[in-house]
């Protein structure tokens, strides 16, 4: 793709976001978009063939901006253990993040998203795989006492998944200064049952 029809896309993508925040995706029209993107609905269509699929690349580039935060945890010279906190806490705000820039969507943001699972799915992959890299780091280095991380990543990521709405419903309720306490106590709860316990003595 060149570096004008990307940018073009991009703008599409970026307008009917904005669009979707401001009045709702039921509620918006590709005609809408066009209008406020001053591209003409002839260009519109030559990028997207529905609100739905435009509404899936607004998803994709969310969930594109939610997998470059995790991926720069991991890839942190931190010990294991505070890199799968930080995960956690990145995890969150971002999603905090994502809410903010979406306005009224809102928790329904979110929500929709299982309306376009398949492009969730790829996003899942890869944050599986993340988990997965931390709690091998762990192991390796004595942190984690895991029998399969590979089983533990896939349980660890549909844990924070179900956390997404609640935890959205919690920023609508002016509960953000907790964000910081709600990820160290998902964190303790988590180490309580894969991090050693090094005062234990052998009987």
């Amino acid at each position: 793709m060149s570096g004008s029809i990307a940018k073009t896309k991009d703008k599409l993508v970026d307008v009917a976001r904005q669009l979707f925040a401001k009045i709702g995706v039921e509620d918006t029209t590709m005609n809408d978009i066009a209008v406020a993107s001053q591209k003409g609905r002839r260009t519109l269509y030559m990028y997207f063939k529905s609100k739905e699929e435009i509404y899936r690349a607004v998803v994709q580039s969310e969930l594109k901006i939610l997998n470059k935060s995790l991926e720069t945890v991991v890839n942190k010279n931190i010990p294991a253990d505070e890199k799968l906190e930080e995960f956690i806490y990145i995890r969150l705000e971002s999603i905090k993040d994502a809410v903010l820039r979406n306005g009224t969507l809102r928790a329904k943001f979110f929500r929709d998203i299982w309306r376009v699972e398949n492009v969730r799915k790829n996003f899942d992959l890869k944050e599986i795989a993340c988990i997965r890299s931390i709690l091998n780091e762990g192991i390796a280095t004595g942190l984690f006492e895991i029998e399969n991380p590979e089983s533990i990543a896939v349980v660890l990521h549909h844990a924070f998944k179900g956390l997404e709405v609640p935890y959205i419903r919690g920023i609508m309720k002016r509960f953000v200064s907790n964000d910081r306490q709600r990820s160290n106590d998902v964190v303790n709860l988590l180490f309580n049952g894969i991090k050693k316990n090094k005062n234990i003595l052998s009987t």
